[in-house]
Protein backbone atom coordinates (compact mmCIF):
# COMPACT_ATOMS: atom_id res chain seq x y z
CA UNK A 1 0.00 0.00 0.00
CA UNK A 2 1.22 3.17 -0.66
CA UNK A 3 1.99 5.92 2.45
CA UNK A 4 0.79 9.18 2.66
CA UNK A 5 2.98 11.79 2.61
CA UNK A 6 3.11 12.91 6.11
CA UNK A 7 3.56 10.13 8.73
CA UNK A 8 2.51 10.55 11.97
CA UNK A 9 4.87 9.40 15.40
CA UNK A 10 3.80 9.42 18.96
CA UNK A 11 5.76 9.14 22.04
CA UNK A 12 4.93 7.71 25.13
CA UNK A 13 6.30 7.10 28.61
CA UNK A 14 9.04 4.92 29.58
CA UNK A 15 6.87 2.50 31.92
CA UNK A 16 4.65 1.92 28.82
CA UNK A 17 7.49 2.09 26.13
CA UNK A 18 8.85 -0.75 27.69
CA UNK A 19 5.94 -2.50 28.14
CA UNK A 20 4.36 -1.88 24.82
CA UNK A 21 7.89 -2.72 23.00
CA UNK A 22 9.18 -5.19 25.15
CA UNK A 23 11.33 -2.91 27.11
CA UNK A 24 13.13 -1.70 24.20
CA UNK A 25 14.17 2.00 24.03
CA UNK A 26 13.09 2.40 20.31
CA UNK A 27 10.69 -0.32 19.03
CA UNK A 28 11.63 -3.23 16.99
CA UNK A 29 11.65 -2.84 12.93
CA UNK A 30 8.01 -5.32 12.62
CA UNK A 31 6.75 -3.76 15.23
CA UNK A 32 7.45 0.17 13.98
CA UNK A 33 3.79 0.57 11.97
CA UNK A 34 0.98 2.73 12.39
CA UNK A 35 -1.20 -0.39 11.97
CA UNK A 36 0.28 -2.14 14.75
CA UNK A 37 -0.25 0.42 17.64
CA UNK A 38 -3.67 0.85 17.54
CA UNK A 39 -5.32 -0.53 20.63
CA UNK A 40 -8.83 -0.04 20.92
CA UNK A 41 -9.30 0.75 24.29
CA UNK A 42 -10.15 4.27 25.80
CA UNK A 43 -7.67 6.51 27.27
CA UNK A 44 -9.22 6.85 31.03
CA UNK A 45 -6.05 7.60 32.57
CA UNK A 46 -4.82 10.50 30.67
CA UNK A 47 -4.07 13.20 33.01
CA UNK A 48 -3.13 10.36 35.83
CA UNK A 49 0.84 9.54 34.49
CA UNK A 50 1.72 12.61 32.11
CA UNK A 51 2.96 14.72 35.65
CA UNK A 52 5.18 11.86 36.40
CA UNK A 53 7.19 10.84 33.52
CA UNK A 54 6.23 13.33 31.00
CA UNK A 55 9.09 15.99 31.20
CA UNK A 56 11.43 13.26 32.26
CA UNK A 57 11.74 10.54 29.52
CA UNK A 58 11.02 13.18 26.76
CA UNK A 59 14.67 14.06 26.42
CA UNK A 60 15.42 10.13 25.56
CA UNK A 61 13.14 9.61 23.11
CA UNK A 62 13.64 12.75 21.26
CA UNK A 63 14.69 11.18 18.09
CA UNK A 64 11.93 8.99 17.93
CA UNK A 65 10.20 11.90 15.60
CA UNK A 66 12.52 10.89 12.94
CA UNK A 67 11.13 9.93 9.77
CA UNK A 68 10.10 6.77 8.59
CA UNK A 69 12.36 6.48 5.82
CA UNK A 70 15.46 7.13 8.86
CA UNK A 71 16.53 4.14 11.01
CA UNK A 72 17.52 4.69 14.83
CA UNK A 73 20.00 6.32 15.93
CA UNK A 74 22.50 4.16 17.95
CA UNK A 75 26.09 5.29 19.25
CA UNK A 76 28.29 5.66 17.32
CA UNK A 77 26.89 5.27 13.72
CA UNK A 78 25.55 8.55 11.80
CA UNK A 79 21.73 8.86 11.19
CA UNK A 80 20.32 7.03 8.20
CA UNK A 81 18.99 8.93 5.43
CA UNK A 82 20.19 12.46 6.65
CA UNK A 83 23.79 13.54 5.66
CA UNK A 84 26.32 14.92 8.91
CA UNK A 85 26.05 17.98 9.33
CA UNK A 86 22.37 18.56 7.81
CA UNK A 87 19.94 20.29 9.73
CA UNK A 88 17.40 18.95 11.30
CA UNK A 89 14.18 18.52 9.64
CA UNK A 90 10.82 20.96 9.58
CA UNK A 91 7.82 19.47 11.55
CA UNK A 92 4.97 20.61 11.38
CA UNK A 93 2.98 20.41 15.05
CA UNK A 94 -0.54 19.47 15.76
CA UNK A 95 -2.26 18.76 19.48
CA UNK A 96 -4.54 16.01 19.17
CA UNK A 97 -7.70 16.25 21.53
CA UNK A 98 -7.71 14.23 25.26
CA UNK A 99 -9.54 11.46 25.62
CA UNK A 100 -9.29 10.38 22.00
CA UNK A 101 -11.27 6.63 21.42
CA UNK A 102 -8.13 4.36 20.67
CA UNK A 103 -4.63 5.12 20.94
CA UNK A 104 -3.26 5.59 17.54
CA UNK A 105 0.29 4.19 18.68
CA UNK A 106 1.05 1.11 20.51
CA UNK A 107 0.60 -2.76 20.04
CA UNK A 108 -1.21 -5.15 21.34
CA UNK A 109 1.71 -7.23 22.82
CA UNK A 110 2.44 -4.27 24.93
CA UNK A 111 -1.73 -3.80 25.71
CA UNK A 112 -1.57 -7.52 26.78
CA UNK A 113 1.50 -6.78 29.22
CA UNK A 114 -0.08 -4.42 30.82
CA UNK A 115 -3.18 -6.33 31.74
CA UNK A 116 -0.62 -9.11 33.18
CA UNK A 117 0.83 -7.09 35.56
CA UNK A 118 -2.21 -5.90 36.60
CA UNK A 119 -1.65 -1.91 36.28
CA UNK A 120 -4.46 0.41 35.44
CA UNK A 121 -2.62 3.52 35.02
CA UNK A 122 -4.06 5.91 32.50
CA UNK A 123 -2.33 5.97 28.92
CA UNK A 124 0.48 8.84 28.90
CA UNK A 125 -0.84 11.68 27.18
CA UNK A 126 -0.17 11.78 23.77
CA UNK A 127 2.49 14.37 22.75
CA UNK A 128 2.61 16.35 19.64
CA UNK A 129 2.80 14.89 16.63
CA UNK A 130 5.59 15.94 14.05
CA UNK A 131 4.44 15.93 10.49
CA UNK A 132 7.54 14.92 8.58
CA UNK A 133 7.48 16.49 4.15
CA UNK A 134 8.67 13.57 2.71
CA UNK A 135 8.67 12.49 -1.48
CA UNK A 136 5.80 10.97 -2.80
CA UNK A 137 6.51 7.30 -3.15
CA UNK A 138 3.77 6.36 -5.14
CA UNK A 139 4.89 9.22 -8.27
CA UNK A 140 8.62 7.75 -7.68
CA UNK A 141 7.01 4.42 -8.35
CA UNK A 142 5.24 5.73 -11.38
CA UNK A 143 7.91 7.91 -12.42
CA UNK A 144 9.29 5.00 -14.56
CA UNK A 145 6.06 3.95 -15.59
CA UNK A 146 5.53 7.03 -17.51
CA UNK A 147 8.86 7.03 -18.87
CA UNK A 148 8.68 3.74 -20.18
CA UNK A 149 4.98 4.47 -21.50
CA UNK A 150 6.71 7.96 -22.96
CA UNK A 151 9.12 5.64 -24.53
CA UNK A 152 6.94 2.96 -26.00
CA UNK A 153 4.58 5.86 -27.04
CA UNK A 154 7.10 7.66 -29.12
CA UNK A 155 8.67 4.76 -30.40
CA UNK A 156 4.97 3.52 -31.64
CA UNK A 157 4.56 6.50 -33.50
CA UNK A 158 7.81 5.42 -35.20
CA UNK A 159 6.66 2.14 -35.96
CA UNK A 160 3.48 2.98 -37.23
CA UNK A 161 4.87 5.89 -39.43
CA UNK A 162 7.37 2.99 -41.19
CA UNK A 163 4.05 0.27 -41.37
CA UNK A 164 2.76 0.19 -44.87
CA UNK A 165 -0.72 -1.40 -46.25
CA UNK A 166 0.73 -2.83 -49.23
CA UNK A 167 -1.83 -4.26 -52.15
CA UNK A 168 0.56 -7.38 -53.30
CA UNK A 169 -0.57 -9.32 -56.60
CA UNK A 170 1.60 -12.20 -57.75
CA UNK A 171 0.41 -14.08 -60.42
CA UNK A 172 -3.13 -12.82 -60.91
CA UNK A 173 -3.57 -13.65 -56.51
CA UNK A 174 -4.22 -10.16 -55.06
CA UNK A 175 -4.15 -10.03 -51.11
CA UNK A 176 -2.93 -6.46 -48.77
CA UNK A 177 -0.29 -7.42 -46.52
CA UNK A 178 1.53 -4.74 -43.81
CA UNK A 179 5.41 -4.21 -43.87
CA UNK A 180 8.73 -2.09 -43.23
CA UNK A 181 10.09 -2.74 -46.44
CA UNK A 182 11.44 0.22 -48.09
CA UNK A 183 11.45 -1.18 -51.62
CA UNK A 184 9.94 -3.50 -54.12
CA UNK A 185 13.03 -5.69 -54.05
CA UNK A 186 12.98 -6.09 -49.79
CA UNK A 187 9.26 -6.50 -50.01
CA UNK A 188 9.46 -9.32 -52.27
CA UNK A 189 12.38 -11.05 -50.18
CA UNK A 190 10.10 -10.44 -47.51
CA UNK A 191 7.24 -12.26 -49.00
CA UNK A 192 9.82 -15.21 -50.49
CA UNK A 193 8.76 -14.34 -54.23
CA UNK A 194 11.87 -15.40 -56.11
CA UNK A 195 11.68 -13.97 -59.70
CA UNK A 196 13.25 -15.05 -63.20
CA UNK A 197 15.30 -13.36 -65.56
CA UNK A 198 11.89 -12.88 -67.97
CA UNK A 199 9.08 -12.61 -65.10
CA UNK A 200 7.97 -8.61 -64.58
CA UNK A 201 7.49 -6.61 -61.93
CA UNK A 202 5.73 -3.41 -61.50
CA UNK A 203 6.83 -1.04 -60.26
CA UNK A 204 10.41 -2.07 -61.48
CA UNK A 205 12.54 -3.76 -59.49
CA UNK A 206 14.17 -1.80 -56.60
CA UNK A 207 11.46 1.30 -57.02
CA UNK A 208 10.18 2.65 -53.28
CA UNK A 209 7.18 2.43 -51.74
CA UNK A 210 4.38 4.03 -49.93
CA UNK A 211 0.98 3.08 -47.59
CA UNK A 212 -0.97 2.64 -50.40
CA UNK A 213 0.97 1.41 -53.08
CA UNK A 214 0.42 -1.58 -55.53
CA UNK A 215 2.96 -4.34 -56.45
CA UNK A 216 2.25 -6.65 -58.93
CA UNK A 217 4.47 -9.87 -59.87
CA UNK A 218 3.57 -11.57 -63.27
CA UNK A 219 5.68 -14.84 -64.00
CA UNK A 220 6.74 -15.71 -66.93
CA UNK A 221 5.97 -18.88 -68.86
CA UNK A 222 8.10 -20.36 -72.02
CA UNK A 223 6.23 -21.17 -75.08
CA UNK A 224 7.67 -23.16 -77.87
CA UNK A 225 6.13 -21.63 -80.94
CA UNK A 226 5.39 -22.64 -84.26
CA UNK A 227 4.01 -19.52 -86.19
CA UNK A 228 3.15 -20.26 -90.08
CA UNK A 229 6.13 -22.56 -90.25
CA UNK A 230 8.45 -20.77 -88.30
CA UNK A 231 9.64 -22.36 -84.88
CA UNK A 232 11.35 -20.56 -82.26
CA UNK A 233 10.80 -20.33 -78.01
CA UNK A 234 8.93 -17.38 -76.66
CA UNK A 235 8.24 -16.07 -73.12
CA UNK A 236 4.99 -14.86 -72.04
CA UNK A 237 3.66 -13.05 -69.60
CA UNK A 238 -0.20 -14.28 -70.02
CA UNK A 239 -1.78 -17.38 -68.40
CA UNK A 240 -4.18 -18.39 -70.88
CA UNK A 241 -3.05 -19.68 -74.91
CA UNK A 242 -5.44 -16.26 -75.71
CA UNK A 243 -3.43 -13.85 -74.15
CA UNK A 244 -0.38 -15.07 -74.97
CA UNK A 245 -1.13 -14.85 -79.02
CA UNK A 246 -2.47 -10.98 -77.90
CA UNK A 247 0.61 -10.35 -75.84
CA UNK A 248 2.17 -11.76 -78.89
CA UNK A 249 0.52 -9.65 -81.73
CA UNK A 250 -0.66 -12.81 -83.24
CA UNK A 251 -3.44 -11.96 -85.72
CA UNK A 252 -6.14 -14.52 -84.10
CA UNK A 253 -9.37 -14.49 -86.42
CA UNK A 254 -8.93 -17.13 -88.78
CA UNK A 255 -6.07 -18.54 -87.14
CA UNK A 256 -5.73 -22.73 -86.67
CA UNK A 257 -3.93 -22.98 -82.83
CA UNK A 258 -3.00 -26.29 -82.10
CA UNK A 259 -4.49 -26.13 -78.08
CA UNK A 260 -8.28 -24.26 -77.06
CA UNK A 261 -7.57 -21.12 -76.54
CA UNK A 262 -9.04 -20.43 -73.06
CA UNK A 263 -6.23 -23.41 -71.98
CA UNK A 264 -3.91 -22.02 -68.71
CA UNK A 265 -0.29 -22.04 -69.47
CA UNK A 266 1.87 -23.33 -66.56
CA UNK A 267 4.34 -22.00 -65.01
CA UNK A 268 6.66 -25.08 -67.51
CA UNK A 269 4.94 -23.37 -70.51
CA UNK A 270 3.53 -25.43 -73.42
CA UNK A 271 4.14 -26.60 -76.91
CA UNK A 272 1.90 -24.43 -79.59
CA UNK A 273 1.47 -24.54 -82.92
CA UNK A 274 -0.49 -21.47 -84.47
CA UNK A 275 -0.92 -21.18 -88.36
CA UNK A 276 -2.55 -17.62 -89.38
CA UNK A 277 -5.13 -17.19 -91.99
CA UNK A 278 -3.63 -16.69 -95.61
CA UNK A 279 -4.58 -15.57 -99.09
CA UNK A 280 -3.31 -18.35 -101.94
CA UNK A 281 -3.87 -18.55 -105.77
CA UNK A 282 -4.58 -21.68 -107.26
CA UNK A 283 -3.84 -22.43 -111.04
CA UNK A 284 -5.09 -25.65 -112.75
CA UNK A 285 -6.66 -26.98 -115.81
CA UNK A 286 -6.31 -22.74 -117.38
CA UNK A 287 -8.19 -21.22 -114.60
CA UNK A 288 -7.09 -19.23 -111.22
CA UNK A 289 -8.68 -19.68 -107.95
CA UNK A 290 -8.11 -17.80 -105.15
CA UNK A 291 -8.17 -19.33 -101.21
CA UNK A 292 -8.21 -17.74 -97.73
CA UNK A 293 -6.61 -20.98 -96.10
CA UNK A 294 -4.72 -21.64 -93.06
CA UNK A 295 -3.45 -24.81 -94.28
CA UNK A 296 -0.16 -26.53 -93.05
CA UNK A 297 0.65 -27.62 -96.28
CA UNK A 298 0.50 -26.39 -100.15
CA UNK A 299 -1.51 -30.24 -100.69
CA UNK A 300 -3.85 -28.90 -98.17
CA UNK A 301 -4.64 -25.65 -99.72
CA UNK A 302 -5.15 -27.00 -103.30
CA UNK A 303 -7.69 -29.23 -101.64
CA UNK A 304 -9.48 -26.65 -99.98
CA UNK A 305 -9.89 -24.64 -103.49
CA UNK A 306 -11.53 -27.93 -104.94
CA UNK A 307 -8.88 -29.44 -106.70
CA UNK A 308 -8.25 -32.88 -107.36
CA UNK A 309 -4.84 -34.28 -107.64
CA UNK A 310 -4.64 -37.59 -110.00
CA UNK A 311 -1.72 -40.04 -110.82
CA UNK A 312 1.51 -38.52 -111.18
CA UNK A 313 -0.46 -34.73 -110.94
CA UNK A 314 1.96 -32.32 -108.81
CA UNK A 315 2.53 -28.73 -107.97
CA UNK A 316 4.94 -26.21 -108.73
CA UNK A 317 6.23 -26.04 -105.31
CA UNK A 318 6.91 -29.00 -103.04
CA UNK A 319 3.36 -30.34 -102.04
CA UNK A 320 4.75 -30.81 -98.64
CA UNK A 321 5.82 -26.72 -98.34
CA UNK A 322 4.13 -24.69 -96.12
CA UNK A 323 1.89 -21.79 -98.31
CA UNK A 324 2.81 -18.52 -97.97
CA UNK A 325 0.54 -15.35 -97.67
CA UNK A 326 0.24 -14.33 -101.87
CA UNK A 327 1.18 -17.22 -102.91
CA UNK A 328 0.86 -18.60 -106.22
CA UNK A 329 0.77 -22.77 -106.84
CA UNK A 330 0.07 -24.34 -110.19
CA UNK A 331 -0.86 -27.29 -110.65
CA UNK A 332 0.94 -29.83 -113.12
CA UNK A 333 -1.28 -32.27 -114.84
CA UNK A 334 1.23 -35.37 -116.05
CA UNK A 335 0.89 -38.01 -117.94
CA UNK A 336 3.44 -40.60 -119.26
CA UNK A 337 5.50 -44.13 -118.96
CA UNK A 338 8.36 -46.28 -119.86
CA UNK A 339 10.43 -46.50 -123.41
CA UNK A 340 13.07 -49.03 -124.11
CA UNK A 341 15.98 -48.35 -126.51
CA UNK A 342 19.06 -50.71 -127.40
CA UNK A 343 22.32 -49.01 -128.13
CA UNK A 344 25.02 -50.70 -129.88
CA UNK A 345 28.87 -50.64 -127.76
CA UNK A 346 31.71 -49.89 -129.86
CA UNK A 347 34.37 -52.60 -129.35
CA UNK A 348 37.77 -52.11 -129.10
CA UNK A 349 40.72 -52.23 -131.44
CA UNK A 350 43.79 -53.87 -129.93
CA UNK A 351 46.86 -53.52 -132.66
CA UNK A 352 49.81 -55.80 -132.20
CA UNK A 353 54.00 -55.04 -134.18
CA UNK A 354 54.61 -58.18 -136.13
CA UNK A 355 58.37 -58.36 -137.58
CA UNK A 356 57.62 -60.84 -140.47
CA UNK A 357 55.30 -58.79 -142.27
CA UNK A 358 56.13 -55.84 -144.01
CA UNK A 359 56.38 -52.27 -142.66
CA UNK A 360 53.22 -50.37 -143.41
CA UNK A 361 51.44 -53.57 -143.67
CA UNK A 362 48.14 -54.70 -140.90
CA UNK A 363 46.85 -57.46 -140.70
CA UNK A 364 43.40 -58.21 -138.72
CA UNK A 365 43.68 -61.65 -137.00
CA UNK A 366 40.29 -61.62 -135.25
CA UNK A 367 37.80 -59.06 -136.16
CA UNK A 368 36.29 -57.19 -133.38
CA UNK A 369 32.08 -57.52 -132.19
CA UNK A 370 30.14 -54.64 -130.76
CA UNK A 371 28.16 -55.36 -127.74
CA UNK A 372 24.46 -54.39 -126.78
CA UNK A 373 23.15 -51.97 -124.20
CA UNK A 374 19.29 -51.86 -123.28
CA UNK A 375 18.17 -48.50 -121.85
CA UNK A 376 14.66 -47.64 -120.48
CA UNK A 377 13.77 -43.96 -120.30
CA UNK A 378 10.84 -42.19 -118.60
CA UNK A 379 8.88 -39.93 -120.91
CA UNK A 380 6.26 -37.78 -119.80
CA UNK A 381 3.82 -34.88 -120.86
CA UNK A 382 3.36 -31.73 -118.77
CA UNK A 383 -0.06 -30.08 -119.23
CA UNK A 384 -0.10 -31.65 -122.72
CA UNK A 385 3.54 -30.74 -123.47
CA UNK A 386 5.95 -33.51 -124.36
CA UNK A 387 9.25 -33.63 -121.77
CA UNK A 388 12.86 -34.36 -122.55
CA UNK A 389 12.92 -38.66 -121.67
CA UNK A 390 14.80 -38.86 -118.67
CA UNK A 391 17.11 -42.03 -118.45
CA UNK A 392 15.68 -44.52 -115.69
CA UNK A 393 18.11 -47.79 -115.55
CA UNK A 394 20.70 -48.98 -118.36
CA UNK A 395 21.97 -52.61 -118.80
CA UNK A 396 24.65 -54.84 -120.68
CA UNK A 397 22.99 -57.23 -122.99
CA UNK A 398 26.09 -58.55 -125.30
CA UNK A 399 29.81 -57.26 -123.90
CA UNK A 400 31.46 -56.03 -127.37
CA UNK A 401 34.31 -58.19 -128.40
CA UNK A 402 37.42 -56.24 -129.45
CA UNK A 403 39.22 -56.97 -132.65
CA UNK A 404 43.09 -57.96 -133.19
CA UNK A 405 45.43 -56.14 -135.67
CA UNK A 406 48.86 -57.36 -136.78
CA UNK A 407 51.12 -53.91 -137.62
CA UNK A 408 54.21 -55.16 -139.84
CA UNK A 409 57.55 -54.50 -139.21
CA UNK A 410 59.82 -56.02 -141.98
CA UNK A 411 61.04 -53.52 -144.26
CA UNK A 412 59.33 -53.81 -147.86
CA UNK A 413 61.52 -54.83 -150.94
CA UNK A 414 62.03 -53.00 -153.46
CA UNK A 415 61.40 -55.34 -156.64
CA UNK A 416 60.30 -59.12 -157.32
CA UNK A 417 62.69 -59.84 -160.36
CA UNK A 418 61.14 -61.56 -163.31
CA UNK A 419 57.87 -59.44 -162.38
CA UNK A 420 58.40 -55.77 -162.23
CA UNK A 421 58.12 -54.71 -165.52
CA UNK A 422 54.21 -56.24 -165.86
CA UNK A 423 51.06 -54.30 -165.79
CA UNK A 424 50.21 -55.11 -162.40
CA UNK A 425 47.43 -52.06 -162.66
CA UNK A 426 45.42 -53.56 -165.15
CA UNK A 427 45.32 -57.27 -163.76
CA UNK A 428 43.68 -55.62 -160.77
CA UNK A 429 41.23 -53.61 -162.58
CA UNK A 430 40.41 -56.94 -163.92
CA UNK A 431 40.13 -58.74 -160.86
CA UNK A 432 38.86 -56.56 -158.18
CA UNK A 433 38.24 -53.05 -159.89
CA UNK A 434 41.35 -51.80 -158.14
CA UNK A 435 39.77 -52.53 -154.84
CA UNK A 436 42.20 -53.78 -152.07
CA UNK A 437 39.17 -54.70 -149.71
CA UNK A 438 37.45 -56.69 -152.81
CA UNK A 439 35.60 -59.73 -152.22
CA UNK A 440 33.75 -61.81 -154.18
CA UNK A 441 30.06 -63.10 -153.98
CA UNK A 442 31.32 -66.56 -152.20
CA UNK A 443 33.56 -64.57 -149.74
CA UNK A 444 36.55 -67.04 -150.88
CA UNK A 445 38.40 -64.47 -152.82
CA UNK A 446 39.53 -61.37 -151.92
CA UNK A 447 41.89 -58.22 -152.43
CA UNK A 448 43.03 -56.38 -155.54
CA UNK A 449 44.22 -59.57 -156.75
CA UNK A 450 42.08 -61.96 -155.40
CA UNK A 451 43.92 -64.70 -153.44
CA UNK A 452 41.97 -67.48 -151.49
CA UNK A 453 43.49 -67.50 -148.43
CA UNK A 454 45.72 -70.58 -148.27
CA UNK A 455 47.13 -69.65 -150.83
CA UNK A 456 47.99 -66.04 -149.37
CA UNK A 457 49.35 -67.37 -146.48
CA UNK A 458 51.72 -70.01 -148.59
CA UNK A 459 52.97 -67.04 -150.13
CA UNK A 460 53.72 -65.70 -146.72
CA UNK A 461 50.75 -63.60 -145.82
CA UNK A 462 49.24 -63.12 -142.47
CA UNK A 463 45.33 -63.05 -141.89
CA UNK A 464 43.06 -62.41 -144.97
CA UNK A 465 44.39 -60.87 -148.22
CA UNK A 466 41.89 -57.93 -148.20
CA UNK A 467 42.61 -56.69 -144.76
CA UNK A 468 46.60 -56.26 -145.97
CA UNK A 469 47.92 -52.74 -148.08
CA UNK A 470 47.49 -52.50 -151.57
CA UNK A 471 51.62 -52.80 -151.69
CA UNK A 472 51.63 -55.79 -149.84
CA UNK A 473 49.06 -57.55 -152.11
CA UNK A 474 51.28 -56.61 -155.30
CA UNK A 475 54.00 -58.07 -153.69
CA UNK A 476 53.13 -61.19 -152.93
CA UNK A 477 50.74 -60.98 -156.57
CA UNK A 478 54.57 -60.75 -158.22
CA UNK A 479 55.95 -64.21 -155.97
CA UNK A 480 52.88 -65.82 -157.34
CA UNK A 481 53.54 -65.18 -160.97
CA UNK A 482 57.57 -66.06 -160.51
CA UNK A 483 56.25 -69.52 -159.00
CA UNK A 484 53.26 -70.04 -161.69
CA UNK A 485 53.34 -67.84 -164.37
CA UNK A 486 49.82 -65.94 -165.17
CA UNK A 487 47.61 -69.15 -164.25
CA UNK A 488 46.18 -67.99 -161.25
CA UNK A 489 44.21 -65.69 -162.79
CA UNK A 490 42.73 -67.48 -166.03
CA UNK A 491 40.78 -64.80 -167.78
CA UNK A 492 42.57 -61.80 -166.35
CA UNK A 493 46.61 -62.70 -166.73
CA UNK A 494 46.44 -61.42 -170.21
CA UNK A 495 46.24 -58.17 -169.13
CA UNK A 496 49.69 -58.41 -167.84
CA UNK A 497 51.29 -57.98 -170.89
CA UNK A 498 48.66 -55.67 -172.32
Amino acid sequence: MSSPQYETYETYGPAYAEAAYGGFAVPPADLHSAETLAYGTPNTHADTYRPAYADTYRPAYADTYRPAYEGPTLPGLPRQGVPDGDPAPAYAERDEPDGEAGIRAGSRAGSRAAARTGSHRRSPRRRRTRLVERPDSSVLRLLPQALVVAFLAGGTTAFVAEDKAIELTVDGKERTLHTFADDVTELLAEEGVELGAHDVVTPGRGTGIGNGDEVSVLYARPLRLTLDGHRREVWTTARTVAGALRQLGVRQEGAYVSTPRSRPIGRAGLALDVRTERTVTIMADGRARTVRTNAATVREAVEQAGITLRGQDTTSVAQTSFPRDGQTVTVLRITGGREVREEAIPFQVRRTDDPTLFRGTEVVESAGEPGLRRITYAVRTVNGVRQQPRRLKSEVIRVPRPQEVKVGTKPRPESVRGADHLNWQGLAACESGGRPDAVDPSGTYGGLYQFDTDTWQKLGGRGRPQDAPAAEQTYRAKKLYVRRGASPWPHCGGRLHG
